[in-house]
């Protein structure tokens, strides 16, 4: 993916100016933290001798404002719950996520599946709550045809067949002992959003806690 030059610039920026880690600046810049490694990788930082008195309490300081913000969208995620999910879509979303969604980095949004239902669905509700392009990756089997099958997923969404980013399976090799397969190939969704990933965590909790309720009400 290629991302506009001033975050790159303001990347580089903040690792001279305040010396930010690189765990620092992805949360910073709701980026990876590979994309950010390559941007910054030669410039390489010693806190505890390149940090003066101001640029410490100024980390602390945007460390702080980001919490927050991080907070704060978890909090309109158990907020606007009910509301969202009057439309059952919503939840049908919220319950794939917690089964299949990546939950390891508070930057990100992602989700894989192999049925083009579930996987439009998926889509359609994160076109709706970012404006963050969605990246698409589509692993495939190695007796399959790619192209054809990048095709297939860009008439789904309404994209051009080369935003696609095809991937073949490492384990597709054995294919005389392999008895189903992806028909469509796994498709992954993938958009860097701190704060829509922030309201999905609190969507997740609120969920979770109805259907505790539904257990002790005997729903």
């Amino acid at each position: 993916m290629t991302y506009p030059t001033y975050l790159r610039e303001k990347a580089r920026s903040l690792r001279v100016d305040k010396g930010l880690t690189i765990d620092e600046l992805a949360d910073c810049l709701a980026l990876s933290r590979t994309t950010i490694y390559y941007w910054v990788r030669d410039l390489p930082i010693k806190r505890t001798t390149h940090q003066t008195i101001g640029q410490r309490a100024a980390t602390r300081s945007m460390q702080d404002t980001y919490r927050r913000r991080r907070e704060a969208a978890y909090h309109e995620g158990l907020r606007t719950f009910d509301e969202l999910a009057l439309d059952p879509t919503f939840r049908d979303l919220v319950n794939r996520y917690i089964a299949e969604g990546y939950k390891r980095c508070r930057n990100v949004v992602s989700i894989a599946n192999s049925d083009p239902a579930v996987i439009s669905l998926a889509e359609r509700w994160i076109r709706r709550l970012t404006d963050r392009r969605i990246r698409y990756r589509l692993q495939y089997h190695v007796d399959q045809d790619p192209e054809y099958l990048a095709r297939f997923w860009a008439f789904r969404f309404g994209i051009e067949p080369s935003a696609v980013r095809l991937q073949r399976k490492s384990n597709s090799n054995g294919l005389a002992a392999r008895r189903w397969r992806c028909r469509w190939g796994v498709m992954t969704l993938e958009v860097n959003d701190t704060q829509l990933r922030m309201r999905l965590e609190g969507w997740i909790v609120a969920l979770r806690e109805r259907w505790l309720d539904s257990v002790r009400l005997g729903a």
